[in-house]
C-alpha cells in the first residue's frame, strides 16, 4: 500500500510529482522516519509508472537522504539530518523565486501571498485534512 496519493499532471516530469508526493507525505507525518518506503515494483504498481521510474523516485529520494535502503529490511523513511537555517532557505531559491514570478503574474499582493503561504503551512501541521 502507498501512504500517498497522486493525480499526474502533464508538462511535470512523473518523476517528479512522485517525488513531491512522497516527501509531502513525509512533511505531514504520513511517512515518518523508520517506515517502510514501497519498493520500485510496488510503487510502479500503485502508481502506473514505469519501474524505471519508480526507480529514479527512489534513487534521488535516497541521495537527497531522505529514504535509505537496509540489507534484509528494505527502504525505509529516515530522520533527515539537521542543517543550519541559511542552508536551507538557500535550497528553496529556486522554487521561491518561481512562487514570486507566478504570484505578481496573478496580481497578487505581498500579503495575499503570504496568506496562501500560511493556509498551506497549517494544513500541513494536520495530516489527517491533508489530501494529495
Amino acid at each position: 500500500m502507498i501512504p500517498f496519493r497522486l493525480t499526474l499532471q502533464s508538462g511535470v516530469p512523473v518523476h517528479e510529482q512522485v517525488g513531491f508526493a512522497a516527501k509531502k507525505a513525509m512533511i505531514s507525518g504520513q511517512l515518518r522516519p523508520g517506515d517502510p518506503f514501497p519498493s520500485v515494483r510496488a510503487l510502479s504498481k500503485a502508481m502506473k509508472i514505469h519501474p524505471n521510474t519508480a526507480h529514479k523516485v527512489i534513487a534521488q529520494l535516497t541521495a537527497e537522504g531522505l529514504l535509505e535502503v537496509r540489507p534484509g529490511i528494505g527502504t525505509v523513511v529516515v530522520q533527515p539530518p539537521p542543517s543550519r537555517r541559511n542552508e536551507r532557505a538557500r535550497l528553496l531559491g529556486r522554487e521561491v523565486e518561481q512562487l514570486t514570478v507566478e504570484a505578481k503574474k496573478l496580481g497578487l499582493t505581498l500579503e495575499d501571498l503570504h496568506t496562501a503561504i500560511d493556509e498551506h503551512w497549517q494544513r500541513l501541521q494536520y495530516p489527517e485534512e491533508v489530501e494529495l
